[in-house]
């Protein structure tokens, strides 16, 4: 069988194919997935950046020298050699920005499984979970591109949120948000919002964005990186989704020993990330930058609230969420593996008005 993928050059980003790939015949106990939408937002352009180092484009294998951007969306089942799952059946997940994917079945539940396939095993075992949509308690007919949009990037700034507070935020009275129009740093902003209200939310984005980020009201204050060194010094931590390493600097020079704690997300000014931008390798003022991988604080959560309350505590904050970010972002589908891969580009030169959620739809 002759499926399509979109190939990326890991040595140059800008360099993206869409090609024709022979999967050949399903494996026993396998399933055949052919993918029906996704989202592109900045959380794949992470992806793309810290792919080596962190495993994401060993998710799903491409030539060599290249990588395919992995997806959050929604495929359904078109071939089964598994007992357990059924031809027809839609499932919600991890996916390559390609037209099918074959998957293994296991630990199968009414409401979910996860793809043993060997080669993902090695990864962090959140990204090989796939939601069987008939049965999940997160599924909305009504929201799927709001799920594809919003989720996994909200599922990040709700793990922030969790690891600020269980430190008590580090003794600081505000937190600064980069890249504010960012849809992960929206998420972050909320659940601030919600259980630590004390902690005064400063939103950083570009001029072209400050009406856009003011108008979440998601931020107590909203500046531009040019106003940086006329922020008022108090105890903060900074949260930086840019990637971008003069604001980096800037912060940390501007705060000093007032920076209590630096946390790096997410790589959404690619041009502008530099040696500093995702490593921190240069001395700065302040709390030594870490990076945060969620994955890993996923992990820690489930474990000390329990799969069944840390999940009823997430969706609750996700169902407030979608609440308060209704009509913040203009949802915009795009048809096509061709058009998944120009607007992959767009997002890879900060093209996307953070106005838009963009979906693709096969």
């Amino acid at each position: 069988m002759t499926i399509q993928q979109v190939h990326v050059r890991k040595d140059d980003l800008t360099q993206a194919v869409l090609v024709d790939v022979d999967i050949g015949s399903l494996a026993d106990g396998a399933v055949r997935l052919a993918v029906e939408s996704f989202s592109v937002t900045s959380n794949n352009i992470t992806y793309a950046v810290v792919g080596d180092g962190f495993g994401y484009w060993n998710f799903f294998p491409a030539p060599d020298g290249y990588g395919i951007v992995p997806m959050w969306g929604h495929a359904k089942v078109v071939e089964s050699n598994s007992a357990d799952i059924s031809v027809g059946e839609r499932v919600y997940g991890y996916l390559p920005m390609a037209s099918h994917l074959d998957v293994v079945p296991g630990n199968v539940s009414a409401s979910s499984f996860v793809d043993t396939t060997d080669y993902r095993q090695p990864m962090s075992p959140i990204y090989n979970k796939y939601s069987r949509l008939a049965t999940d308690p997160e599924h909305d007919d009504a929201k799927e591109a709001e799920r594809m949009i919003f989720g996994p990037l909200f599922r990040t700034g709700f793990l922030i949120e969790y690891f600020m507070h269980k430190e008590g935020w580090f003794d600081a009275e505000q937190a600064i948000l980069t890249s504010a129009s960012s849809k992960t740093a929206m998420g972050l902003a909320k659940v601030t919002k919600l259980l630590s209200p004390n902690v005064k939310r400063v939103g950083l984005t570009s001029e072209g964005n400050i009406d856009f980020v003011e108008g979440t009201d998601l931020y107590d204050k909203v500046a531009t990186y040019g106003e940086i060194g006329i922020l008022p010094i108090a105890a903060s931590v900074m949260v930086d989704f840019a990637g971008n390493a003069d604001v980096l600097a800037k912060v940390h020079e501007h705060f000093g020993n007032t920076l209590k704690y630096s946390c790096l997300v997410g790589a959404t000014h690619i041009e502008d990330r530099g040696e500093n931008g995702m490593n921190a390798n240069r001395r700065l003022p302040g709390a030594k930058p870490t990076l945060f991988f969620a994955p890993d604080h996923a992990t820690v959560f489930f474990k000390e609230q329990g799969l069944a309350e840390g999940g009823k505590r997430l969706a609750q904050a996700w169902h407030q969420f979608l609440t308060e970010a209704e009509g913040t972002v203009e949802v915009e589908r795009r048809s096509g593996l061709e058009a998944a891969r120009a607007t992959y580009l767009e997002m890879l030169g900060g093209n996307i008005d953070p106005a838009k959620g963009i979906v693709i739809d096969l």
